[in-house]
This record gives structure tokens, sequence and C-alpha cells, in this order.
């Protein structure tokens, strides 16, 4: 969040229900702050579990060590591969 010496410089407006902007202000009055900072925390918070849930890739143990042993173990190609990868650059990379 921000800091006392940071100066807002960004808006976004929203429409809402009646019942919405009441359920809005109770919960800010119940948590003691305005509505405007309580959807603020509460957005951030969400948009933050949001961009983690997108960002992060938890693996299981059998799963880690799979991922981790194919980063460390070279890659062998075999034949059909190396041919697919010859004729990708033919038609693709080569003009």
């Amino acid at each position: 969040m921000s800091t006392a010496t940071d100066t807002k410089q960004e808006r976004i407006n929203l429409r809402l229900q009646h019942r919405a902007k009441r359920t809005l202000e109770r919960a800010a009055s119940l948590e003691g702050k305005t509505v405007s900072h309580f959807i603020l925390t509460s957005a951030l918070a969400h948009a933050e579990k949001t961009i983690h849930e997108h960002e992060v890739m938890e693996l299981n143990k059998r799963d880690s060590e799979a991922f981790f042993d194919s980063l460390v173990k070279p890659v062998r190609f075999n034949k059909k591969l190396t041919a697919a990868i010859e004729e990708h650059e033919q038609r693709v990379t080569v003009k």
C-alpha cells in the first residue's frame, strides 16, 4: 500500500446496485475503514492472489523431481525428432 508521502493520481469509478453498496459500507464500517480504503485493500489482495495463482506453479515431490530431472539431464534426439527439426528449419526458418 502507499505511504503518507505518496500522492494518489489514479482513479477508478464503478456503478453498483444499492444493495451491493450497503454491503460494502457495512463491511468497511466493521473493519473501521472508509469504503474506498476497504474496496482498495480487498481488491488489491484479490489481485495479488490472482497474479500469484497464474505465475506460480506448485508441484508435489514426485512432479518436482521429474521437472528437475528434465532440466539437468541432456536431451537425446531420436531420428524422428531430428528429422522433424530439420524439416521445420527448411519450411519455416530457411526461406
